[in-house]
């Protein structure tokens, strides 16, 4: 793996939902450190270029956690979450991809969003993630917000290479 800008290595954010509005997971630094989650049976890849393109996203991830089992309210969440990550897509890189597929961890069954895109990277990511920071004039809810939602939570960025955020609910 490629060391990063100024030697500093990516960064990497992960966590666990906890209540409502419950503590954020911390930020660590270095490789991934999730544990291994494979893909089962199903994968689904929307390049994202433009808002058609986070409108279809969105839409294939409802309907993925739908088919998956999530309750209509868990699917609307799926679909929040992948609208903010394809529309930092698409302001921030212009390109990229989302991927969702259907996960297993050991007994464990989830669903899993990958979102990535090859545009500037981050160059703060503790504070890109913190509320109430925004680089385009809004509110500063959006990666703080998805962090929220989801059971796990990971970005790294590298400036120059772009970036990439892993979000996972699992089943209960």
């Amino acid at each position: 793996m490629a060391e990063p800008a100024m030697g500093v290595p990516p960064a990497i954010q992960t966590g666990r939902r906890g209540s409502k509005w419950g503590a954020l997971p911390e930020i660590r630094t270095g490789p991934a450190i999730a544990p291994f989650v494979r893909p089962v049976e199903l994968e689904i890849t929307v390049p994202i270029a433009s808002d058609l393109d986070i409108v279809t996203a969105r839409q294939r991830g409802r309907t993925l956690a739908l088919q998956l089992g999530y309750s209509s309210m868990d699917g609307t969440l799926v679909a929040a979450a992948i609208s903010e990550l394809a529309r930092n897509i698409v302001l921030y890189a212009k390109r990229g991809e989302i991927v969702l597929s259907n996960v297993a961890a050991g007994s464990r069954r989830g669903m899993i969003v990958v979102a990535r895109d090859e545009g500037p990277g981050i160059a703060d990511v503790s504070r890109a993630v913190a509320a109430g920071h925004s680089t385009s004039g809004g509110l500063g809810l959006g990666l703080s917000g998805v962090r929220r939602l989801v059971d796990e939570f990971e970005i790294s960025s590298e400036l120059g290479k772009g970036t990439t955020v892993t979000i996972r609910w699992w089943r209960r």
